[in-house]
């Protein structure tokens, strides 16, 4: 089936503006209970949610009767994190409301774009892994397959970002302190879970051992709350469930009568904690002993649900992989592969080989991740006191994987222990990544380069026993939130010249291409352009008290902290640039503002010294009039999806420069070029895919190549000698050490240049003249305004593919085995 869609009417009805105004004051007076008069802005905003959200409801109980009548597959798409965002506006856009519902606000004297801004980011991600999760699930809806996403109900997510004197700080997420108008509490979809005990054998008279009972000592209630998804046009609406933990008894009487008060609420704390922080640290064992009980709690209750309803619907489970495609996103539910044996084998009763060939049929695995400490391994002590009956399953998953690679009579000792589900060699561990890859059917990568490395490196064994499960994806990105949504000038502008069918069919937009070379369209892209960056100036100047000017350059690096994607190189650059301008004036010098934004991991300390740098460095370019105002660096703090939606749009340049070979895709890359941003990276996970799209004369690479890393790391490299044969790294290096930037205290970087000259794994200084070579010619195209603005719509033209909906059909066909 083609890619392309119709243009058709919205599914549900269009309400005109006034039938709408006097829904919104129903809403208000009878789900609010609020008098206009006394409205407060968030009233308003509840009031507006709920007009539409009732909308919804109609489809979303329309698809799920439908899917039960027509015994449709569902695809069960397991995520610790979704960052959804904020949904008002994505809805409002989905089901064709929002030009009406804008009016029928301002009717009643009230802002839509005003009370927008008030809906929370809802705090269920972090980064690429969530906001891919998120595009997903839209994209499933839209593409009319039956699904639901499990996961967590964050109440205060991983945190909130504040910089206090250039210092990230942690802050709880408070996003449900108004609630949460979208979501429904399903408390009879109720599930308990089990944590600790041990596990008792069941045998017969005849002494034959008939199961295995497993007896808990914990138990905690995971308790679901519905989110719908509407897709395009709202064709089709899929449920996010997300789970809560609570306790089975609230308060312990006896302990609280008896004067423990504090003791009479420990299970209800411990309850509470399963859905309270995203990635609690895990630099300390209570930390890595909270990550893995979330990682069950919302693994055994999302499996729990989909038995009951496929029981209810099928009475028994020998169907199971026919009907229900369970996908895990990366490691993070990889527990779930011997909770669906314990289920199968010790609640319903089948053999070991039925149970593991059911398992293996049902499950799909997505890899993220090339970087072996992000493979989780959890320690065998804790794994087997937490849950002692699948540490007993783990161990039995391994002795038929082990036994059947050691018959094939092709792998070594060493090898046969690179595959087992055991890490012997140290503190033994379960291998997460490699439970998820022997219990699924299909392991994908998410760009072409990730697949064909984790075919050559972290699964290289694994893929040997089993060379028919490595499969690529790439990844993708929603065009409603990531260009209807989040840039209405470029897609008013789209609209005029090449017609509406982009908006249904993303790929369509390549019709712009030859208005690349019209100079008239390239003046009104331009203007678009010029807009979105006096918005996001705007921002900053509100928020940060910072003055730029939006006819400079805006040079984007936005993303998690983290020393592969070396935000460090960015910054360095910037203070070699800094001192060039300064030592000569003369040059003609592109105006230029670098933006940085992202959250560091509370624990991972060069991360967040890495903020600190970014905004010492901010602060003296800043601040240094022999700059005339040529170079500015902004720190954007808390970087959300909202945010996100305002720096996507205004970006210039792409920053998108992870050391070859360590990023797996990347979304930001995507979302940047169809916003009509020019990238500037390495041959890197999606890059590399996004170059043969857009052409190389419309993408700025520079670099180490992967094979050219790996050569260095394995030859020998002498990243001292590389610093100082280079005279503009060696300046910035020096700068930092010796505490130009942190003359509050000199030594504060010390270390953090020190790991550059004794060892430099991610290749900063190695890449570090290229790179600098590569943002002259940045600013050589960007002097000629046509020629910059000519590859900028050229990219937007060309990125259509990299749509998530694409992505979705690719899984469903060859994946899930869901028709679309």
């Amino acid at each position: 089936m083609t890619s392309a869609m119709t243009i058709e009417a919205p599914a549900l009805d269009t309400p005109d503006p006034k039938t709408l105004a006097e829904e919104v004051l129903l809403s208000l007076k009878y789900r609010v209970g609020k008098d206009p008069t006394v409205a407060t802005p968030y009233d308003w905003l509840t009031a507006s949610i709920k007009v539409v959200r009732d909308r919804v409801v109609d489809n979303w109980m329309q698809a799920t009767k439908e899917a039960y009548d027509q015994q449709e597959k569902r695809v069960y798409y397991l995520s610790l994190e979704f960052l959804i965002g904020r949904l008002m506006r994505d809805a409002f856009s989905n089901l064709g409301l929002m030009e009406n519902m804008r009016e029928a606000l301002a009717s009643l004297g009230v802002d839509l774009d005003l009370i927008a801004t008030l809906e929370p980011d809802a705090a269920l991600g972090n980064g690429g892994l969530g906001r891919l999760a998120a595009c997903f699930m839209e994209s499933m809806a839209t593409v009319d397959i039956p699904a639901h996403g499990y996961g967590i109900r964050y109440a205060n997510g991983m945190f909130r970002q504040e910089i206090h004197d250039g210092w990230q700080v942690e802050l709880p997420e408070t996003w449900l302190d108004h609630g949460n108008p979208w979501e429904f509490e399903r408390r009879e979809r109720s599930f308990e879970v089990g944590f600790g005990g041990s596990v008792e054998s069941i045998t017969s008279k005849a002494g034959r051992l008939e199961r295995h009972v497993w007896k808990p000592t914990e138990h905690v209630l995971a308790v679901a709350y519905d989110t719908p998804v509407a897709g395009w046009r709202a064709k089709r609406v899929n449920t996010l469930r997300l789970w809560s933990g609570m306790p089975i008894d609230p308060i312990l009487l006896d302990k609280f009568n008896a004067g423990d008060h504090i003791g009479a609420l420990a299970e209800s704390n411990k309850a509470d904690a399963l859905s309270r922080v995203l990635y609690p640290a895990d630099s300390h064992m209570a930390g890595q002993e909270l990550r893995l009980r979330q990682e069950y709690f919302f693994s055994t209750a999302s499996l729990q649900d989909i038995v009951q309803r496929h029981l209810s619907q099928y009475g028994d489970l020998k169907s199971l992989p026919d009907k229900a495609a369970i996908h895990l996103n990366d490691t993070h539910p990889a527990v779930a592969v011997a909770e669906l044996m314990r289920l199968l084998m010790d609640v319903h009763g089948m053999d070991f080989d039925l149970a593991w060939n059911t398992t293996k049929r049902t499950f799909a695995y997505t890899n993220h991740t090339l970087l072996p400490e992000a493979l989780e391994s959890w320690p065998v002590p804790l794994f087997e006191r937490l849950l002692p009956r699948h540490m007993q399953i783990v161990y039995a998953i391994n002795a038929q994987v082990l036994l059947e690679a050691r018959a094939t009579g092709k792998f070594s000792g060493e090898q046969i222990a690179k595959i087992s589900l055991i890490q012997e060699n140290g503190d033994r561990r379960v291998r997460m990544g490699n439970l998820a890859f022997v219990g699924s059917h299909s392991i994908n990568g998410v760009s072409a380069l990730h697949t064909e490395l984790m075919k050559e490196t972290v699964f290289a064994d694994l893929h040997r026993l089993y060379p028919d499960r490595i499969n690529n994806k790439t990844n993708g990105i929603t065009p409603r939130r990531w260009l209807i949504q989040c840039n209405p000038g470029l897609t008013a502008l789209a609209r005029e010249a090449i017609g509406d069918r982009f908006m249904d069919d993303i790929e369509a937009i390549k019709g712009l291409d030859p208005l690349a070379d019209d100079a008239a369209f390239r003046e009104k892209f331009a203007a678009v352009k010029r807009q979105n960056k006096a918005r996001l100036a705007n921002l900053v100047a509100d928020r940060l008290g910072i003055r730029l000017d939006p006819s400079a350059l805006f040079d984007i690096q936005v993303k998690r902290i983290h020393e592969y994607k070396r935000q460090l190189l960015n910054i360095l650059e910037a203070i070699a640039l800094y001192d060039q301008i300064r030592s000569h004036p003369e040059r003609d010098w592109m105006p230029r503002v670098k933006f940085f934004g992202g959250k560091a991991a509370p624990s991972y300390h060069n991360a967040k010294l890495i903020i600190k740098l970014a905004n010492d460095v901010a602060r003296v370019i800043n601040g240094d009039p022999s700059v005339r105002g040529l170079l500015k660096v902004v720190f954007v703090p808390n970087y959300n999806v909202s945010l996100a939606e305002v720096l996507m749009p205004a970006a210039d340049l792409s920053e998108q420069i992870s050391t070859a070979g360590m990023e797996a895709s990347g979304t930001g890359n995507m979302k940047f070029a169809l916003n009509g941003a020019l990238t500037i990276g390495t041959l890197d996970g999606a890059n590399v895919e996004i170059k043969e799209r857009v052409g190389d004369d419309n993408i700025f690479i520079f670099g180490l190549t992967t094979a050219e890393v790996a050569e260095r790391r394995n030859n020998g490299y002498n990243p001292r000698g590389v610093i100082e044969s280079s005279p503009e790294l060696s300046q910035a290096v020096s700068a930092i050490s010796s505490g130009v930037f942190s003359p509050d205290d000199p030594n504060r970087y010390r270390d953090l240049m020190n790991g550059l000259y004794q060892g430099d794994w991610f290749m900063v200084a190695a890449d570090f003249d290229s790179y600098a070579a590569c943002q002259r010619e940045v600013d050589d195209v960007w002097r000629n305004s046509p020629d910059w603005y000519a590859r900028a719509i050229r990219n937007v033209a060309r990125v259509g593919w990299f749509s998530s909906d694409r992505t979705i059909r690719q899984y469903a066909k060859e994946i899930w085995n869901v028709p679309v």
